[in-house]
């Protein structure tokens, strides 16, 4: 069977953007650009030329792309010609040979949103894109408020699709712009569409994630017919998000009827980027990737319940619906208080410590666990952490330094202009190669604002570990997370770290405190050490000394 074309466009640089608290730079947009060209996208939405300054320079730099890079812009204003309306100018001015124009669909916005006629409206689309075609432009039309539109007054809204092809438009968008449309509606309408004579092969979905339907109204905007799909990277966009292309594009490609059905420009061997791609992305709005995002998430592939751990390491299919590799992640087999034999023996075999079922280490390890869990620490979340536990236990953790010991001020005062400001500073001592060495930093940021004890202290810690340093030059600590895990005079503190370095490899240690300072330093210990014992030849085949 002949496969069916799907063309995926991905909008996160123009609707990503309209995320609260998203702007990305020019640097960030250059760098989306290249990873979602890398990943085989076919339109890449470079923002709206004119809008912004960081989006008209990207366009001025004229993108190279495989991508067909398109600018995005809206029909032309009542009371003055395409050729005459700025807006549409600089859409045009942009230089892609791709453009995307937004227009209304629904008459209660045209009527009272414009207010205009409806016939003028339809004049507006119809002379904006024959405009962009009289220039050789490749023109896709968006129709605004489809959905609601067509369940208002199902032949105006089709009328608006067809004024936009007659005119020259090679695509038209079926936008459900409020995101309150549900599977079924979207189904149901998308087919109706078609029987209008509208075909399918131009016929385009874009959903917003407000009812948390947008990736099915997706899918079923394919089943019904449509074969464009708009979308961004971990469905940023305006309110609830768009689509989110991170969930749709595996699901095209390894999911059943799509999988035999259709073929996109993405290949099998690029799907492979997709979950470093989206953590790019969260790295660039520096938030923290969402674990339990299908696909990308760290806790994708994480299987907690000793059931479930015993049955992966017999059958990955029984609790794996694809393999983990197919979208570059990978299989956790958290440890915890809840975790049985064959968690922990698939945890340490994947850390190269060779240990068997049967081992009576094993037996103490899980008992040390849940005697830690008990008073606070966090294993399921802090792998990293359990593997330097287990590795103790087992007398395979080498010694590379020695904390001696650290101290931690914070002071307040008045500066010169009167006003309160802190500034902590660390100093840690350690004994590293048969040498003891003295560091100290404060933690002034680049605007000279104080980050805090436990930033003084990494800070510190890190400055000097003399032959390890170049190990730990790279780390990066990406969250830092606090609970009270008790109440009253009993209350302790648990601290969970996320560290990451050059390539990329996350890894996340917990301490336990009643105070977060000695907490946060537990961590901070646990993340460098387990760091070395990675990076170095220490952590390969050790076989449990017991």
């Amino acid at each position: 069977m002949q496969k069916e074309r799907l063309y995926i466009y991905d909008t996160t640089l123009r609707d990503g953007q309209q995320t609260q608290g998203v702007q990305f730079s020019i640097e960030e947009k250059m760098a989306i650009v290249r990873s979602l060209d890398e990943l085989g996208v076919d339109y890449i939405e470079g923002g709206w030329p004119g809008a912004n300054p960081v989006d008209s320079e990207l366009f001025e730099r004229k993108q190279k792309t495989k991508a067909i890079f398109t600018a995005f812009g809206m029909t032309k204003r009542s009371g003055r010609s395409a050729a005459n309306d700025e807006i549409l100018s600089a859409v045009l001015n942009s230089g892609t040979s791709a453009v995307c124009l937004v227009g209304k669909s629904h008459d209660f916005h045209v009527e009272k949103a414009l207010g205009i006629a409806l016939d003028e409206n339809l004049t507006n689309i119809s002379s904006s894109i024959s405009h962009m075609v009289d220039n050789k432009r490749e023109v896709i039309f968006d129709a605004e408020h489809f959905f609601d539109g067509f369940k208002d007054n199902p032949s105006y809204a089709v009328q608006t699709l067809k004024s936009a092809l007659d005119a020259g438009a090679k695509w038209v968008v079926l936008c459900d712009t409020n995101g309150g449309s549900l599977p079924n509606d979207i189904r149901k309408i998308v087919e109706e569409v078609i029987n209008y004579g509208i075909s399918g092969d131009c016929l385009g979905i874009h959903a917003h994630n407000d009812t948390e339907n947008a990736v099915a109204n997706t899918l079923a905007a394919i089943d019904a017919g449509a074969r464009q799909i708009q979308g961004t990277l971990n469905g940023l966009g305006e309110r609830c998000g768009n689509a989110n292309l991170t969930s749709i594009i595996p699901t095209l490609l390894l999911k059943q009827p799509y999988k035999e059905k259709f073929e996109t420009g993405i290949s099998i061997n690029s799907l492979s980027s997709l979950t470093r791609i989206s953590r790019q992305l969260d790295d660039i709005l520096n938030r923290i990737p969402l674990k339990q995002a299908p696909y990308v998430g760290a806790s994708a592939f994480a299987h907690k319940a000793g059931l479930h751990a015993s049955a992966i390491i017999k059958d990955p299919t029984t609790y794996e619906h694809i393999k983990p590799s197919l979208t570059g992640n990978s299989r956790t087999i958290p440890v915890s208080n809840q975790a049985g034999q064959s968690n922990l023996v698939r945890r340490l075999n994947e850390a190269g410590i060779n240990i068997k079922k049967n081992d009576q280490a094993i037996g103490r390890i899980l008992e040390i666990v849940k005697e830690r869990e008990a008073v606070g620490y966090s294993f399921d979340t802090a792998q990293a952490s359990f593997e330097l536990l287990a590795r103790h236990e087992l007398g395979v953790l080498p010694t590379f330094f020695e904390v001696k010991r650290y101290r931690v001020t914070v002071e307040r005062r008045k500066n010169k202009y009167n006003k309160l400001v802190s500034l902590s500073e660390a100093v840690v001592v350690v004994k590293v190669d048969d040498q003891k060495k003295l560091s100290a930093s404060e933690s002034m940021d680049e605007i000279g604002s104080d980050r805090g004890p436990v930033n003084a202290l990494s800070k510190a810690l890190t400055k000097d570990l003399g032959s390890y340093q170049k190990l730990i030059d790279d780390i990066k600590l990406v969250d830092f997370k606090v609970r009270i895990t008790q109440g009253g005079t009993e209350a302790v503190t648990r601290v969970v770290i996320d560290s990451e370095d050059k390539n990329g490899v996350r890894w996340s240690t917990v301490g336990v405190s009643a105070n977060i300072v000695d907490a946060s330093f537990e961590a901070l210990l646990d993340a460098i050490n387990w760091k070395l014992v990675r990076d170095t030849n220490t952590q390969r085949n050790f076989v449990a000394k017991h």
